[in-house]
Formats: C-alpha cells, sequence, structure tokens
C-alpha cells in the first residue's frame, strides 16, 4: 500500500531548509508524525511518538544530553532537530554520540531556518498525506459499492477488496469454511482456524506466514468472518475500505439470507400442496417459478438425520440442483426430492448422518402416497443406518419377517423355476427383467430405460414370464406374489 508520509530523509532532501544529518543516519526512512517545538529536558508526557522534537537545547549540556537523548527514545519520537547558533554554537558531542549509539536520527538545524519553517513543510507533507488517503478511501468505496450491486455479489466484492489493499481476503461461513476467496487465498484458511474459533465478535490481528492478518466479523445473524492479510499493516485508508466491505458483505450476505430463508419457505409450502392433493396448483406454481418441473411420474425421496445436516444438504442443493430436473422443500423432519434423486442420494451421503427412503413411482395426483412410502422407508434406512432403503423393499421385508423361511423359500423356488431355467440357457434375461419392472410398478419406459432395452422387448419378457409360469401379470396378486418371491430368492 502507497504510504505518502514525509520522511526524515526526504525533509533533509528539501535544500532550502539547510538541515544537516548528525547521528543515526541509517534511521532517516522514518516516517514524520507531527512537529513538536519544545525546551524541556523531559517532554514525554506530551508526545504521542513519531514526533519530529525541535529544540535550541536550552536547558543541555554534556552531562544531561545522554539522558535526555534516552527518554526522547522511549517515547517514541522519530528524530530531533537541533537548532544552533542560539544556546549552543554546535551539538553537544555527548548528545550525538548518545543518539548515534540509540540509534536516533539528529538533525541539525541552521540559525537561518526558522523552526516554522520545518513545522509548515511538515505541515503540507501531512495535508497532502491525509488528502490522497481520503481520495484513496473514496475511490475503494465507490469501487466496492459497485460490485456489490452489480453481478460480482460477495465473490466479487472479496476479490476487488483483495487488489484495493494489495493483499488476499477470505470470507469464512459460522464453521470456519471458505465461501469465498480471492485469488490464492484459500491456502491460508487452515493457519486461521484456532484465530478463527478464539474470535467471537469485533477484530482479532493475527499473523499467518508473511502476511499480518486482521479478521473481522460481519454484522450477521449467521456468523461470519472476513479475513484480510497484508505484508504491511493495514493504513488509515486501508482499514476504511475494509470496514466498507465488511459493512457491504453484511448486508448482502443478510439478504442473500432471507431470501433464501423465504424460497425454502416456498418450497415447504408447494411440498404442503402436493401432499394435500392439490398437485395441478402445486406444479403451476413450479414451473412459473423455475420454469419446468420433474417429469412424472415421481419417486418421491424423503431425507431423514439432523437439522445441522439437513440444512447442508438443503444448501447443497439449492447451489447446485435446484431447477428443472431436481425439485427439493422441507416437510417437517425430512428434506423431500423429484426428479434426479440419485444425485440428491450422493450429495446426502457426502454430507453424512442422513438417511433417505425412495417410494415407489407415483404420479402427481398420487403424490400423498408416494410420500407416505418414502417417509416410510427413510424411517427404516434411519432405523437400520442405512443411506438408502427403497419402499419396495422395506415393504417386502416386513411382510416377509412374518413367512415362514422354508415356506417361502419352496414358494420362490417353486413359481421362479421356469424363469431361471430359461435364464440359463442363454435364451434372455426374464428374472432381471421381471425384478426391474416391478420395482418401476409396472411402468414400461422407465423400466426399459433402466434395463437399457426397447420397451416392446421388455414387453415380450413379460409376455413370455406370463406364459412360462402360466400366470396373469395384469393382476395386483399375481405381481405381489411375484415380488415376494424375488425378494425371498434375494435373501438366499
Amino acid at each position: 500500500m502507497d504510504n505518502m508520509a514525509l520522511t526524515l530523509a526526504a525533509l533533509v532532501a528539501e535544500r532550502p531548509l539547510g538541515l544537516r544529518v548528525r547521528a543515526a543516519e541509517a534511521g532517516l526512512d522514518r516516517a514524520i508524525g507531527w512537529v513538536h517545538p519544545t525546551e524541556l529536558t523531559d517532554p514525554q508526557a506530551f508526545l504521542e511518538g513519531g514526533e519530529l522534537l525541535l529544540t535550541t537545547g536550552l536547558a543541555l549540556d554534556e552531562t544531561t544530553s545522554p539522558g535526555y537523548i534516552r527518554r526522547l527514545v522511549d517515547a517514541g519520537v522519530a528524530g530531533l532537530g537541533f537548532g544552533v547558533g542560539l544556546s549552543h554554537e554546535s551539538i553537544p558531542r555527548s548528545l550525538v554520540d548518545t543518539a548515534e549509539e540509540v540509534g536516533l536520527p539528529v538533525l541539525e538545524v541552521p540559525r537561518e531556518t526558522p523552526f516554522i519553517a520545518i513545522t509548515r513543510a511538515v505541515s503540507r507533507a501531512v495535508a497532502a498525506d491525509e488528502y490522497a488517503s481520503l481520495v484513496r478511501t473514496g475511490k475503494g468505496q465507490q469501487e466496492l459499492t459497485r460490485t456489490a450491486v452489480g453481478k460480482g455479489g460477495p465473490g466479487g466484492v472479496v476479490r476487488k477488496l483483495a487488489k484495493l489493499i494489495d493483499g488476499w481476503v477470505l470470507l469464512l461461513d459460522s464453521s470456519g469454511a471458505v465461501t469465498e476467496a480471492s485469488p490464492s487465498a484459500r491456502p491460508f484458511a487452515g493457519e486461521l482456524q484456532d484465530d478463527f474459533a478464539r474470535l467471537r465478535a469485533g477484530t482479532l490481528v493475527t499473523v499467518a506466514g508473511e502476511y499480518e492478518v486482521v479478521l473481522q466479523t460481519l454484522d450477521t445473524r449467521a456468523r461470519g468472518v472476513l479475513a484480510v492479510g497484508t505484508r504491511e499493516p493495514l493504513d488509515a485508508a486501508g482499514q476504511h475500505i475494509v470496514n466498507t466491505a465488511v459493512s457491504l458483505l453484511s448486508l448482502a450476505l443478510e439478504q442473500n439470507r432471507e431470501y433464501s430463508g423465504a424460497l425454502r419457505r416456498l418450497r415447504s409450502g408447494l411440498c404442503d400442496l402436493l401432499a394435500a392433493g392439490h398437485g395441478e396448483l402445486a406444479t403451476r406454481t413450479m414451473k412459473s417459478l423455475w420454469g419446468g418441473v420433474p417429469e412424472a411420474p415421481w419417486s418421491v425421496l424423503a431425507v431423514a438425520g439432523p437439522a445441522s445436516a439437513r440444512r447442508s444438504l438443503a444448501d447443497a442443493l439449492d447451489a447446485e440442483l435446484a431447477g428443472e430436473t431436481v425439485f427439493f422443500g422441507e416437510s417437517g423432519a425430512f428434506v423431500l426430492a423429484l426428479g434426479d434423486v440419485e444425485a440428491v442420494v450422493r450429495h446426502a451421503s457426502r454430507i453424512g448422518g442422513l438417511h433417505a427412503g425412495l417410494s415407489e413411482p407415483v404420479s402427481i395426483m398420487d403424490f400423498p402416497t408416494g410420500l407416505r412410502q418414502a417417509k416410510q422407508a427413510a424411517e427404516a434406512a434411519k432405523a437400520e443406518r442405512s443411506p438408502l432403503v427403497r419402499f419396495a423393499e422395506h415393504a417386502g421385508r416386513g411382510f416377509l419377517e412374518i413367512v415362514d423361511s422354508q415356506a417361502a423359500q419352496a414358494f420362490s423356488d417353486s413359481l421362479l423355476a421356469p424363469l431361471r431355467h430359461h435364464d440359463e440357457t442363454g435364451r434372455g434375461e426374464l428374472v432381471a427383467s421381471l425384478t426391474c419392472w416391478l420395482e418401476h410398478h409396472g411402468h414400461w419406459d422407465l423400466a426399459s430405460a433402466r434395463l437399457g432395452v426397447h420397451r416392446h422387448t421388455l414387453r415380450n419378457r413379460m409376455r413370455k414370464v406370463a406364459e412360462l409360469t402360466g400366470r396373469d401379470l395384469d393382476s395386483p396378486g399375481v405381481r405381489a406374489e411375484f415380488w415376494l418371491a424375488l425378494q425371498v430368492s434375494a435373501r438366499t
């Protein structure tokens, strides 16, 4: 960051002043905060640090000068200007030697240079520095505001801030995870986790490698933190610019949170409409908001688990899958999803602690039935600590638990024997095709797509099943018998 403050070296370079360096020339890069003329032998109480102190040495001699210099060092002054030709024809030798020893620059001020000339020179530089800082602050605030209200969003604000302060910036959520980052900033997130855990509110200054890092909490209900890393401490303009970014990000994140909350409540309301049998109204609303709905029939997915894990799943779905291929919402202690439910299950498995139940395919108007099946299957998955349970499997297992296992096995072998014999001769895949067809509730298109065959091929196979077993697959009872037989076979 630019620092335009006047240094001792720059002041010496102003030839009209006629200043000469008498001690600690190596310290001339120090910035001058202000000028203070005094003849006190101990002016510490009147100094803030960073001043160029001016004196004629009225009360100083070879004996008192060493102690005087050490008191100035303790006060943190930038340097000493010693006016000669009045109280002293030259600077006391002990003063120069001590200043050289402790590294305090001493400038000799000739009699023809009034102290007021030095004060004016420093004052002009300070005023120019303050004006430049004000201009930089205003420009930075304008650029950040344009970015925030434009298409950049929080990520754009973070990247713009990094350029303005010539450093790197991270935006962390309540868990310490990175939500936005400027280029090359992400590797610093791990180093900041302990400091993040200590920060409750306000500001914390720490170090990460060669960078000074300022952690600043955002003014939002959901705790967030902005981390700013710079090689040099932030100057006044940099601090103002960072504070502007904090305000803009707090407002943007709070607006996003309110918008996301409203959208989730809307999704939950649409789930309630579907559950109440108002499928047409719900789907019309989905189309008007998202441009389309997942194609029916639907397999309803219900996901159960801790509230925090369900929120994480909803966040992931909102960010990556919400739209025409997936509709999701919340219903009580469940996250519901329609459409590409396999993608939803993958997200749930990455989050962990979640258990899903999948209904049989249902029409829009039969959504209440699918919802009931999905919730029952999800409860079963939770009890079994399984990531996914299909309702058809759950229902089949439930009945088989009360059936004599030997009798069930004999029934299964008898019913499926003609199909197995057919498959063993290499003339088809009747058992697998029948299983898939029943899993999809007799839906030809869905089952044939899952098997990778034409629906006419699947129809031919089902006719062959009916022919070999002498049973009518259009009968619900027959379908149930075949499903139970397949479930028994799968368990052995």
